[in-house]
């Protein structure tokens, strides 16, 4: 039989989702549902004085109206305080950013929730708000943690004092932008309360235990009494991972009208109350060597965060392990202002880190006169220089040559203004990649019926990545039958327990345990056939017995077979069940694990007009065993769309007057559409890894995004000869 894994299967639960059966956490059938739509606050800093909700509380259909004044309190008894975070749910009166939940209405239908709401008229006691990074940097602290993964803030090693006699120097200042995710499907949550104390959610969640989780702790109750439900992701890019306000007010709401509760988030208030990508100012310096050799390297970053809470874009992460340098440093720095609290957003600071540090880099190789793939492989690191230790894996040099064959790289003249097309100026960039390989503990049960089929569960999410999928062929494999014998279902707190799917940690960690749990029940399927004296299987090797359809047979001895109806009726059991976790091992501890990749963009710029375009890109990446290629390929492409998106279009545009985002909508914030996007052309190289997972895979859901903003500004340089230090790179930038 052929293995699963490797094979490009298409997506398992593509029909559903082209159909419509596919059933989203806004769309789920609950009798006797109540509607909310929350009133968010318009003034980015200052008091609620009083809401005036007489018109409201009159319209037709509206049941009740949640403010600070009469909202349920946190229980005091808590595992830990309510963090900062949750003050801005309906805890008290102040407003700490524009577009901060003030109240909810809750009626008999949506349209009548949103009339509502919009006759709730808020008072105001305005205090002086101040929403710029910039006119805040001299107030710029230490965060109390680091990143997304809490990594050190500040790191240094060796003489970072020898970039003042380095032979060729760049020192520079680059800016990031404020990203928002802006996923197809928005934040959703139906609330059903069971009885008092046991709760159903409904919600739009990347993590439905962690989920769970936050809201038990933050409305008082046992965890095992709270069901998470979200079968379909439509996308979540990070913003889903965090508990938001909207799924404890519409579990409070559905609590106060004693009824179940839908409420979704429109899209304007996406625009800050669950998250984007924080605002940057980066400043790279690098020395070397006038033979290309780097001898010093610093990347420092300030980014804003909520005046509340405190979230860091780590950037500063890739300058510390991409290339040999004697002496490296990095810090990070936060800035508070009367914004939302940024949150974690597709390769959380390394797509922001990576695409300034791989322009640096770019530069660095100009100002040496050196092709910028030969600087950079003249700085190759052949094992971690931040840890010391090997790589578990790295095949960025192989990633380097692949690209540059299939891109033309050879051809490329180093001179910037010098390709040229008609009346377009014609220019290739190129730059690395990289992301780590994250692997949390995780759980899966397998469960196989007398008619063959397969059942297994693990309670993950599946963003849109694949992992209905992957899993399936994961567990197929593991149990040793075709994939279409299998099930695989998500999405649910009653299924094993699984971690938040973000990170690219699904593969490595759920497919870990996935491939445990299938190991699992094969062995005790098996046992229960040749320890059973009436069996035809009776006494063979464990090793030997194999399923086939609802059968069990020896390997090479046909006749001894038997179906598993007749086998579980003898036991007296009609299925037979399997759950094993799967949890990192020390060689965490011993190795570097990374993905990595390289990156090649061409753009054309019209001379005249300055408009720019990305005619083409490749993308190769060394990412560890692939189990299905069609999946795999659709991972690197999108993330390389999102690169496109970083360097030329996104941007959530903040107006300091009224410190609020007002490109709120998808029409004005600029997001790339199939004409933006040229051929793409995504390749890897085979890497086999021993030491991450028993699988060998790596994570492949944000590689594809780091380096690739760069790539296209690298190319913008070499077209046109400007080079560009703020992002997103703008008709005046280049004209």
């Amino acid at each position: 039989m052929q293995n699963s894994i490797g094979q490009p299967i298409q997506r398992v639960e593509g029909r559903a989702k082209v159909t419509g059966k596919a059933t989203y956490s806004a769309e789920h059938k609950v009798p006797n549902l109540a509607y909310a739509v929350m009133v968010t606050s318009t003034i980015a800093k200052g008091r609620v004085i009083s809401i005036d909700t007489a018109v409201a509380q009159r319209a037709p259909g509206v049941l009740a109206i949640l403010t600070a004044q009469n909202a349920p309190k946190y229980p005091k008894k808590q595992k830990s305080r309510p963090t900062d975070r949750d003050v801005q749910y309906l805890q008290d009166n102040q407003v700490r950013y524009a577009n901060q939940p003030v109240a909810v209405v809750v009626a008999e239908t949506w349209e009548g929730a949103r009339q509502a709401a919009q006759d709730v008229v808020v008072h105001y006691a305005v205090e002086r708000h101040s929403v710029e990074l910039e006119p805040n940097a001299a107030a710029a602290y230490k965060p109390e943690k680091g990143g997304a993964h809490n990594e050190p803030t500040d790191e240094s090693r060796g003489d970072i004092a020898s970039l003042a006699t380095a032979e060729v120097k760049v020192d520079h200042v680059y800016t990031t932008q404020f990203q928002v995710h802006n996923p197809m499907e928005p934040h959703a949550t139906i609330a059903v309360w069971e009885s008092p104390d046991k709760l159903t959610l409904y919600d739009a969640t990347q993590g439905p235990f962690s989920d769970r989780e936050r809201v038990a702790e933050l409305l008082g109750l046992a965890p095992d009494n709270i069901r998470v439900i979200d079968p379909f992701l439509g996308g979540g890019f990070g913003s889903k991972g965090p508990t938001w306000s909207h799924v404890v007010l519409a579990a409070m709401a559905a609590q106060r009208v004693n009824r179940p509760v839908k409420l979704v988030v429109e899209r304007p208030q996406m625009f800050g109350p669950v998250g984007f990508r924080s605002h940057t100012r980066q400043t790279v310096a690098a020395g070397a060597n006038k033979d290309g050799t780097l001898v010093a390297l610093r990347h420092d970053t300030v980014a804003q965060t909520s005046s509340f809470d405190e979230f860091l874009e780590s950037a500063g992460m890739a300058a510390r392990m991409l290339y040999t340098s004697p002496a490296n440093a990095s810090r990070h720095r936060l800035v508070r202002t009367d914004i939302g609290t940024p949150s974690f957003t597709r390769a959380p600071g390394w797509a922001a880190g990576t695409n300034v540090l791989e322009v640096a880099i770019d530069e660095m190789a100009y100002a040496l006169k050196m092709d910028p793939l030969e600087f950079r492989l003249k700085n190759y690191a052949e094992q971690d220089p931040e840890m010391q230790r090997p790589w578990s894996s790295k095949s960025l040099r192989e990633c380097y040559r692949l690209g540059a064959e299939r891109f033309g790289w050879s051809r490329r003249q180093w001179e910037p203004r010098s390709m040229r097309e008609g009346n377009s100026l014609v220019g290739w960039g190129m730059a690395s990649s990289a992301y780590p390989v994250h692997r949390t503990a995780a759980a899966a049960r397998a469960r196989v019926h007398p008619d063959g089929s397969i059942l297994v569960e693990s309670g993950t999410q599946d963003l849109g990545t694949g992992t209905y999928t992957v899993m399936t062929q994961v567990a197929a494999d593991a149990i040793g039958v075709p994939a279409s014998q299998v099930t695989f279902r998500l999405g649910d707190t009653q299924e094993a327990e699984a971690p938040v799917a973000a990170g690219s940690q699904t593969a490595t960690s759920v497919g870990s345990a996935v491939n445990a749990a299938g190991s699992a029940l094969r062995e005790k399927l098996a046992q229960l056939a040749i320890s059973d004296s009436s069996s035809p299987l009776h006494g063979a090797a464990l090793q030997d017995v194999v399923l086939r359809g609802g059968a069990l047979q020896v390997r090479g001895a046909e006749s001894r077979t038997e179906s598993l109806a007749t086998l579980f009726a003898r036991h007296g059991q009609s299925s037979l069940e399997a759950e094993a976790g799967a949890k990192p091992g020390s060689e965490q501890d011993q190795y570097s694990m990374y993905t990595f990749g390289a990156q090649f963009a061409e753009v054309r710029v019209d001379a005249a007009l300055g408009q720019m375009r990305v005619s083409r890109m490749v993308g190769v990446f060394g990412a560890g065993r692939i189990l299905n290629p069609r999946t795999a390929r659709s991972q690197f492409m999108g993330g390389m769309v999102w690169g496109i998106g970083f360097a030329l279009y996104e941007n959530a545009v903040m107006d300091p007057r009224l410190g609020r985002f007002v490109n709120n909508n998808l029409a004005e914030y600029h997001i790339p559409v199939n004409a933006d996007v040229p051929a793409l052309e995504a390749l890897w190289v085979d890497e086999k890894d021993t030491h991450v997972n028993p699988l060998g895979v790596k994570g492949i859901g944000e590689i594809g995004i780091t380096g690739a903003a760069a790539a296209i500004n690298n190319a913008v340089f070499h077209a046109t000869g400007k080079r560009i230090r703020d992002y997103p790179i703008t008709l005046d930038q280049v004209l």
